[in-house]
């Protein structure tokens, strides 16, 4: 069996690198104006707002999963219009259990956070391969995007979900299917988005968190997130 790659292109893993933080303010300096550089540095997330925040749902009859992890729940649509075969593996996916007790193998601050990976490695993959579906649809903050190797048609089982809307995102445009967007829990992936992470020990990319972050479980659900009775 062809062995696959689902790593994103190294184009995209530089322009995706963590910039360096500030150098100390010299003591001259007002405490204050320092402790502003020190911030600057870093993203500063308001997850008590970021939990609150809600993605126009695209369309009502559309497939809901959950996603239950170690920092609490995100929901995604699934956009059966836009990427149909992509849209229906994910939630055959997700009603067989192939997710549950997988982690987020792979973490670029300002990036995103990919997962969907069996064995935890980067390699792991389904028992079969999807056909790309592209679209016009743009990678932004929140944007569920199927992972995949240099072969166009080497999608599988790995996904990832974008932490921004920058240049290093849309780079991704057109290049990876599209094939929902999460509707909340945008604090959750924020926060898994700033897990601590070192280098991975066979690429030596800083993207592996430091301590495993866990997709417990997931589920189809409805728009809100709760599960069907």
């Amino acid at each position: 069996m062809r062995t696959i790659a689902l790593s994103l292109l190294s184009v995209f893993i530089l322009l995706a690198g963590t910039p360096g933080c500030s150098k100390k303010a010299e003591k001259a300096k007002k405490e204050t104006s320092a402790t502003t550089t020190e911030q600057a540095a870093q993203p500063q997330y308001n997850y008590d707002s970021l939990a609150t925040v809600r993605y126009p749902v695209r369309n009502e009859k559309d497939k809901f999963a959950t996603l239950v992890t170690d920092f609490g729940n995100m929901t995604v649509e699934l956009y059966s219009d836009v990427a149909p075969a992509h849209a229906d593996s994910f939630a055959a996916r997700v009603m067989d259990g192939f997710y549950d007790s997988t982690t987020f193998h792979r973490i670029i601050d300002k990036f995103m956070i990919q997962g969907g990976d069996p064995t935890g490695t980067g390699a792991g993959h389904a028992d079969y391969y999807l056909n790309a579906e592209f679209s016009d649809l743009p990678h932004i903050e929140g944007t569920l995007s199927m992972a995949r190797g240099r072969d166009p048609n080497s999608a599988s089982s790995q996904f990832f979900i974008c932490l921004d809307s920058s240049q290093s995102t849309h780079a991704l445009d057109g290049q990876y299917t599209i094939f929902g967007h999460l509707v909340k829990g945008y604090d959750v992936l924020h926060k898994i988005g700033s897990v601590e992470r070192v280098p991975n020990p066979i690429t030596g990319e800083v993207s592996k968190p430091k301590e495993d972050v866990y997709l417990q479980r997931a589920y189809l659900s409805d728009a809100d997130g709760n599960e069907p009775k």
